[in-house]
């Protein structure tokens, strides 16, 4: 996947994406829509964040036209240790780590707009913007 440039977006930047957010909707221009890329946590959030079933259909099939990339075993190992070393430290949260280990495994910037989420891990590539 390193091959190709790829970004991984950030659960809030998809939100940023369905709010039609200009600044967002630029930047996504310059990437390119086809380089966009998501972790399924990200899809677990947007979905659990579905105030209806109609909305939940409409996130649906957005997403759809987003390539997803599953957890495997090597992300869950780095997730796993980035728990460890910064659940008490710096507090990440869960999916946060997911997002983490999913970006730090493939070697591809995270597009983020809350980095000091991020920025205390070691690994990580943010997206500068």
């Amino acid at each position: 996947m390193a091959q190709k440039k790829i970004v991984l977006c950030d659960t809030n930047i998809i939100i940023e994406l369905f709010k039609n957010e200009k600044h967002i909707i630029n930047e996504i221009k310059i990437i390119g829509e086809k380089s966009l890329y998501i972790s399924s946590i990200t899809a677990a959030e947007l979905f659990y964040g579905a105030i209806n079933k109609t909305e939940l259909r409409k996130i649906k099939k957005r997403l759809n036209k987003i390539v997803h990339i599953p957890i495997n075993e090597d992300i869950n190992e780095i997730f796993e240790n980035l728990m460890f070393e910064y659940s008490l430290s710096n507090k990440i949260s869960i999916p946060d780590a997911i997002i983490a280990a999913t970006a730090i495994y493939y070697e591809i910037p995270l597009f983020t707009l809350n980095k000091k989420d991020f920025k205390f891990i070691d690994g990580i590539k943010l997206y500068e913007f």
